[in-house]
């Protein structure tokens, strides 16, 4: 149980990391909200792969193998990094439901495993790329909440008015970077959605512009953070550097790629409208009895002679 105050604003709650116990076993609102996030992201994705000239079978297969990976991806990202705890703490190798989720290595798994697939079922991985990280933006958005509830991934003390104060942050005001995050994800979409419906002009720009967005917002709100992981060497924060190549490669890769306009969508609607225009006629057009002829003239004109001659 945490009592969380923002006093700048005036707001106190208490919370519990715990929505809930069945038969002992609880079920902490940071699986809830991340499955909030994953679900709406999804139905996000659904609703748009026709726009995206993708097919719902293959994409469901690749989601399904995405969100096993992400999770093996982000879980394997965060121990490697914090080794030295969880080599003395073995058996916490696997409790996810207390934190310790890498975003970024949730985001190589989900892509490396859904690629994979994606390959294998012969979709557009481009487009597949495009209209997944909207929805990843959907579901980081809402899913940055569940460090709230477990009041974690805050920054170094502010004096701001939105500063947030609870037991985990030792009774100082911090920054809530969660709430950057969430806010900064949430306008991304809006942002990148509009730009798919109004300036896609390739497949791969959205993906290429998600690198960006959410590069430069890593870079900036992970150097608030007190709980960063860090590389072996130079004491590099690795969400930083993660997030400084992968901008700097999408900044370069859109500039590359600025006179490409091949997009799946536009093969997909042409195939359909070439197999409307030359469609076969219907079972019941084939058997349906054809209009009796008139003779041809010549066989008419006879017809008409031999009739008089038996007269």
């Amino acid at each position: 149980m945490y009592n969380v105050q923002f006093p700048g604003i005036g707001i106190s709650m208490t919370i519990d990391p715990a929505a809930f116990s069945i038969g002992g076993f609880k079920i902490y609102w940071y699986g809830i909200v991340i499955g909030i996030g994953f679900v709406l992201a999804l139905i996000f994705a659904l609703r748009n792969l026709r726009r995206f000239g993708i097919k719902a079978d293959g994409f469901i297969d690749c989601v399904i193998t995405g969100l096993i990976c992400g999770i093996i991806g982000a879980r394997l990202f965060y121990v490697i990094f914090r080794w030295e705890y969880y080599s003395q703490h073995l058996d916490e190798l696997f409790a996810i439901h207390n934190g310790g989720l890498a975003i970024y290595g949730g985001v190589i798994g989900a892509l490396t495993g859904g690629c994979i697939v994606a390959k294998i079922k012969k979709l557009p991985i481009p487009a597949v790329l495009d209209v997944t990280m909207m929805g990843f933006l959907i579901g980081q958005g809402i899913g940055r909440w569940g460090n709230f509830f477990n009041q974690e991934a805050f920054g170094t003390p502010t004096d701001l008015p939105w500063r947030m104060v609870s037991e985990n942050t030792g009774g100082a005001g911090v920054h809530p970077c969660f709430l950057y995050e969430s806010l900064w994800c949430l306008l991304g979409f809006v942002l990148l959605w509009l730009v798919s419906r109004r300036f896609h002009k390739y497949d791969g720009q959205i993906f290429l512009l998600y690198l960006v967005w959410y590069g430069l917002e890593r870079m900036i709100v992970e150097g608030l953070r007190t709980d960063s992981l860090y590389t072996p060497l130079f004491g590099l924060r690795v969400s930083q550097v993660i997030a400084a190549v992968t901008a700097l490669t999408g900044i370069v890769l859109l500039i590359v790629f600025r006179k490409r306009t091949f997009k799946a969508a536009d093969a997909f609607a042409a195939e359909a409208a070439s197999g409307i225009s030359g469609a076969e006629p219907s079972s019941d057009e084939a058997d349906a009895p054809t209009a009796e002829k008139d003779p041809p003239a010549e066989q008419k004109d006879e017809t008409e002679n031999n009739s008089e001659a038996d007269s």
